[in-house]
């Protein structure tokens, strides 16, 4: 066993499989985002649980701001998952996130905590873990396996 390969993979990772890293999350994540979108679109009622969290928060136009929520989580999960507009998506789902922790997650976290209490209830929260994974992508860049790779190669010759 090479004992000193083993040690550096332990303290400093793998540059190598970096970028199956961000294909795994980057593919992942719109994925998840692409049918969380759609069932709100296409599924009858997908929009209700959205249009009711936005009168809840007294958000403007709330009918037509739940089909924009859901239309953009749509698009820009589906140009994610093929890695197209990488950035410009992982931005448009980061304000969705950014929104929906302020609109409707933070509501969910008891009252009354210490502040290291709710910091950890905070962190907890599935919107903030994919606000982290947007900041990653945004300055990881969508990787070696999507379209903008392929595209910037193509353009930028």
């Amino acid at each position: 066993m090479d004992w000193k390969r083993l040690a550096e993979f332990a303290l400093s990772g793998s540059s190598g499989l970096e970028q199956y890293a961000i294909l795994l999350v980057r593919v992942s994540i719109g994925l998840f985002f692409a049918i969380s979108g759609a069932n709100k679109l296409f599924v009858a009622g997908g929009t209700k649980p959205v249009y009711d969290t936005l009168v809840k928060a007294k958000v403007p136009f709330p009918r037509q701001t739940a089909y924009f929520v859901a239309s953009v989580e749509f698009l820009c999960g589906s140009l994610l998952a093929v890695g197209l507009l990488s950035s410009f998506a992982s931005v448009a789902l980061l304000i969705d996130m950014i929104v929906a922790t302020l609109t409707e997650a933070l509501s969910t976290l008891p009252k009354g905590l210490s502040p290291l209490r709710w910091l950890d209830d905070f962190l907890y929260l599935p919107e903030v873990l994919y606000m982290l994974f947007f900041v990653w992508l945004i300055c990881a860049g969508p990787g070696k396996f999507s379209a903008d790779y392929w595209l910037a190669g193509k353009l930028l010759r």
